[in-house]
């Protein structure tokens, strides 16, 4: 019997209920993982609160998770490259959240064998979501780029990114997370009242390009700075970036991307900040964390 976390209506994290479930059958092209660590996101909590309920309802019992690491337990038919006992990275679509999932094979990274679970656990979905938005602004060497919420999952990863694709990076965060935004390369400035007076003292030259990962007045002093959107990307508030004419983006999902940032963590020029480790049978707490809006990097669900 697998695990795995379902919610049957809307509500506070819990709604969420860690359940028996028959073991997934594995088609041809798919690959069955026994998850050993998935990572939760901001966009997991909006979906278990309902927030997109009015466009985009779920089905209950709905799942959560889009992003899992673990060891491959059976190989579908056609399948090569794989076997079973491979250490994997994979991305899939509100299913993550469990211990057993299958996912087709042209969806599954192999894991490099020093990074831990919980960090393989958190780098898909945050990473590719990161690389997508660099690409959509097209940030290169000489690009001042502007991060909100830099210290976060995504914004933790695009830093790093960017700094690696030769750009200088300004990033928003609260005083505490500014000694680790400096050790990532990134120069770091205090969001709320007054930020673009900061962000200007600091790119007296000015910012080229900006990505928001939090939402809110954030928008505004991105179009505020930039005085136009062409180069303006958030991953956050639909409906206020609608109102700006803002570009919402998600990701782009690909082996080819994940392997990238996976060689990138091995190769040192990637680091990947995993806030805290929690059971699977603790999903209610792991979203009550993200939720605080103060989490450093991914939080990760540890199979039980």
């Amino acid at each position: 019997m697998a695990k795995i976390v379902v919610f049957t209506e809307y509500g506070d994290p819990e709604v969420l209920h860690l359940v028996d479930a028959p073991d997934p059958d594995v088609g041809a092209g798919q690959l069955l993982i026994r998850v050993r660590a998935a990572g939760v996101q901001p966009f997991d909590c909006a979906t278990r609160r309902g927030d997109f309920a009015a466009y985009n309802p779920v089905a209950f019992p709905a799942r959560l998770g889009n992003e899992v690491a673990g060891v491959v337990g059976r190989v579908g038919d056609g399948v090569t490259g794989f076997a079973v006992g491979d250490e994997v990275i994979a991305f899939l679509t509100m299913a993550g959240y469990a211990d057993t999932v299958v996912v087709p094979a042209d969806q599954v990274g192999r894991k490099p064998e020093k990074m831990s679970w919980a960090e393989a656990g958190v780098l898909s979905a945050s990473g590719q979501t990161a690389a997508t938005a660099l690409d959509e602004l097209g940030v290169a060497a000489g690009d001042v780029l502007l991060v909100h919420a830099a210290a976060g999952g995504v914004g933790s990863f695009a830093v790093q990114l960017a700094v690696a694709r030769g750009a200088t990076v300004i990033g928003t965060a609260s005083e505490r997370n500014h000694d680790y935004l400096r050790s990532l390369g990134v120069v770091p400035v205090t969001y709320g009242p007054g930020l673009a007076g900061r962000v200007r003292a600091v790119a007296p030259g000015g910012i080229t390009c900006a990505l928001d990962a939090v939402g809110g007045d954030a928008l505004d002093v991105s179009l505020e700075l930039l005085g136009g959107t062409e180069r303006i990307v958030t991953i956050a508030d639909w409906a206020r970036s609608a109102r700006l004419g803002i570009r919402r983006i998600g990701a782009t999902r690909s082996v080819r991307q994940l392997n990238d940032l996976a060689l990138r963590w091995s190769d040192g020029t990637l680091r990947i900040e995993v806030a805290a480790e929690v059971p699977l049978s603790r999903a209610a707490e792991a979203h009550r964390l993200v939720e605080t809006g103060h989490v450093r990097g991914k939080v990760a669900l540890i199979a039980d």
